[in-house]
């Protein structure tokens, strides 16, 4: 059997941006662009239909929750789920200020402020991916690096201009 588990393309529903910035899209670009380069990407449903990869991906917010539609790689849809994200809504907002300070503290502070600054906020990013990773699980298997990077799209998905 050939499997090949992976995502080879990740879309941000445009629709639920609802601000974005430099520091933001240099964010987005990056994730992408790191996701691409490596993940594992395992949706349960789709493989257990015979669907071993690799994947589209595209993520959006409706009425607060995730939105995840996985398409097969010549576009064929295979599965749509929605995820609360009502566990995750201190982290975000723990995340964004923390991010703001980092924003802040590359342009004024000394390198020591930035790197612990910078410990802080990977801390509540690694954490944060590890519950993104748990609350896949029944429906998609994945990496800590991958889940990681699904956050970051998740908080982009989140900005409200601040």
């Amino acid at each position: 059997m050939n499997t090949d588990y992976r995502l080879i393309d990740i879309k941000l529903d445009e629709r639920t941006i609802l601000w974005r910035n430099a520091d933001i899209e240099q964010e987005r670009r990056v994730a992408i662009f790191d996701l691409l380069e490596g993940n594992l990407f395992q949706p349960v449903g789709a493989a257990e239909h015979g669907n071993h990869g690799p994947y589209k991906l595209l993520l959006g917010v409706e009425e607060g929750r995730l939105s995840v539609a996985i398409a097969a790689g010549d576009d064929t849809p295979l599965e749509q789920f929605v995820l609360p994200l009502a566990p995750f809504r201190r982290t975000i907002r723990d995340y964004f200020a923390i991010c703001d300070s980092y924003y802040q503290a590359i342009r004024q502070s000394s390198p020591q402020q930035i790197e612990t600054i910078d410990m802080a906020r990977r801390g509540i990013h690694n954490d944060a991916a590890e519950a993104l990773k748990e609350r896949l699980e029944p429906k998609v298997i994945t990496d800590f690096d991958t889940a990681r990077r699904l956050f970051t799209l998740i908080c982009v998905l989140h900005i409200k201009g601040h």
